[in-house]
């Protein structure tokens, strides 16, 4: 008898798993695989995407705007995996005044078959991590075209809820709670233009801002140069419709009053540090390893106060940092006007449930290590190991 009750135990164990699709969703300033000459966002010279493919994974990469609001951004992924024409909504384009349905914005389906039958894993890095919260929400909701009138939006993704078409959400080095690295944009620039360099790419076209709805676009023979003063200049930075406000800790706030978790839904958080307290301070100052081009950052963040919308600043527990986001807002959202999502700290040995925040790490390395960026080998192994152990992880959990 008791042999006969571990087989079925283990029947039930192959039977739980899913062999639902991983989405890859980039973070802020990040690309596509039609871009930066083959330079990969998910694995630079190497493709982390095909890795976890040849492992035996389905997974899709997406391309969203770098620097646009998580709202545009998730209804870029949705349109990109079911195909179509990029609608942001009647009301939310009045509000921003941008256009509706950019021209340019029509994609071939990646993946049509999504649904409550068909559903999919979300798997964002940094901004990532915030734009698969928003696409969940909005699967969920039905928006109104404004608020003076019960009217639905037109769009299938704004105007209909769709139930359990996503399992799971994995965010990587998310700033769930925002950062408190100012100007952002102005910080996080050098990076791209350090990969621009390390990928060998010429001429004009090799990267995009994505920024048609906002009638904003690179000129034919515009420089590299020209084109990202004009963005950093643009009148969107000065909305809440730009990722600047999303990133910040009263973006996030703001956010997290609306964007939470969803019962049946599986949420897992990687955190990242770069940095350790300093012996005789309170302040983080970045590990021995950090690259160049993250340390100074890193030791920025290590001592910088941000501010909530109180005039309140945040304390010395914020300092710990991957050089980009402040570890402390990574494992999960807690400044929510409703309060913080459920958050445990992940055990492999206990049974999972949805509606919570299963929190790793911090694991030591920083914000761009993570993508397999401006490390060494062993940085991009621990990378590649991160990305190959948690794919199993989401594999293992049980189907809707």
């Amino acid at each position: 008898m008791r042999k006969i009750i571990i087989i079925l135990l283990c029947i039930g164990v192959i039977f739980a798993q899913n062999n639902y699709p991983i989405v890859l969703i980039h973070g802020f300033m990040g690309w596509g695989e039609d871009e930066m000459g083959g330079y990969n966002y998910w694995g630079g010279r190497e493709d982390y995407s095909q890795m976890l493919r040849d492992q035996g994974h389905t997974v899709f990469t997406v391309s969203v705007g770098p620097v646009s609001s998580n709202w545009e951004r998730a209804i870029e992924v949705y349109t990109q995996l079911k195909g179509g024409q990029v609608d942001y909504g009647k009301a939310h384009s009045e509000i921003f005044n941008v256009i509706q349905k950019p021209k340019g914005k029509i994609f071939k389906e990646l993946y049509p078959e999504w649904s409550a039958e068909h559903p999919v894993h979300l798997m964002g890095h940094s901004m990532g991590g915030q734009t698969a919260r928003m696409l969940q929400y909005l699967l969920t909701q039905k928006i109104s075209e404004s608020e003076q009138t019960d009217n639905l939006e037109e769009s299938e993704l704004l105007g209909q809820s769709h139930l359990n078409w996503v399992r799971s959400i994995t965010s990587i080095s998310t700033p769930h709670n925002g950062t408190t690295l100012a100007n952002v944009v102005s910080k996080t620039i050098p990076f791209v233009q350090y990969f621009v360099g390390l990928a060998g790419v010429v001429g004009t076209r090799f990267y995009d801002f994505d920024l048609e709805q906002w009638r904003f676009s690179r000129g034919k023979n515009e420089s590299w140069a020209g084109y990202v003063k004009r963005m950093r200049t643009h009148d969107a930075w000065a909305t809440k419709n730009i990722s600047a406000w999303d990133l910040s800790i009263v973006g996030a706030q703001e956010l997290n009053s609306f964007l939470l978790a969803d019962p049946d839904v599986y949420y897992f958080s990687i955190s990242t540090s770069t940095t350790e307290k300093s012996e005789d301070s309170p302040n983080h100052l970045p590990i021995e390893g950090t690259s160049l081009l993250t340390r100074s950052r890193s030791k920025i963040l290590g001592s910088r106060v941000g501010y909530w919308a109180n005039g309140e600043t945040t304390d010395s527990t914020w300092f710990e940092n991957d050089g980009i986001v402040n570890t402390i807002s990574m494992a999960g959202p807690t400044t929510g006007t409703n309060g913080a999502d459920p958050i445990v700290i992940y055990d492999e040995s206990e049974f999972l449930i949805s509606g919570q925040w299963y929190a790793i790490g911090p694991i030591q390395i920083d914000h761009w290590n993570v993508v397999g960026h401006l490390g060494d080998d062993i940085t991009r192994n621990i990378a590649k190991n991160i990305l190959t152990n948690h794919a199993i992880r989401l594999k293992e959990l049980p189907p809707f």
